[in-house]
């Protein structure tokens, strides 16, 4: 005992420790902006995502794990017929073995689609909506699902007008998109 709590003394102390919380502390983002919270099921957490899909001008960036709302899948949709450039990184596994999956009816309405197989799961569920100038990230437990809003107990964030999260949470959505394959029926 006394020799693991030496040797983790030590551990904390060494450079290699030191350089990982400095790593961390670089990530140190201001609290600034607005942020909405919402808890299913009880809150509309669908609605909500589906106002801020509705506000965007420039482009929206997904990230989903499991993705069977119709609705945010429509008003994503709309935003891509609008103009608004969408794209789509997706769990393989989740897409292809759920029969309600929305994928390919976001794929077939033109939404470019991506699988990211370079994880044992693609776990994200985050929207990046205008990361450089209206700034909204979209996150939390909340997958884009019917299950999502009426039967998991699940939580919601969304984050406006701080623009150092939005290009971070873009710069890691684009790490992902450079690894990832495009949508394959």
């Amino acid at each position: 005992m006394l020799r693991w709590l030496a040797l983790s003394l030590m551990l904390v102390g060494s450079p290699a420790v030191w350089a990982l919380q400095d790593a961390a502390m670089r990530r140190a983002l201001p609290a600034v902006g607005t942020i909405q919270v919402a808890f299913t099921p009880g809150d509309d957490a669908a609605r909500l995502i589906i106002q801020a899909i509705g506000q965007a001008r420039q482009r929206i960036r997904v990230q989903a794990f499991s993705f069977t709302h119709r609705g945010i899948a429509d008003a994503l949709i709309a935003a891509q017929q609008r103009g608004v450039a969408v794209t789509l990184i997706v769990d393989p596994q989740q897409a292809e073995r759920i029969p309600t999956s929305v994928v390919q009816y976001m794929a077939d309405a033109g939404v470019p689609v991506f699988y990211d197989a370079d994880h044992a799961s693609a776990h994200n569920k985050v929207m990046v909506i205008d990361a450089h100038t209206a700034a909204v990230v979209i996150t939390g437990s909340y997958n884009f699902t019917h299950a999502a809003q009426y039967k998991n107990a699940e939580n919601l964030l969304i984050v406006r007008g701080n623009l150092a999260l939005a290009k971070a949470y873009a710069a890691n959505w684009q790490r992902h998109r450079d690894h990832s394959s495009p949508y394959q029926p």
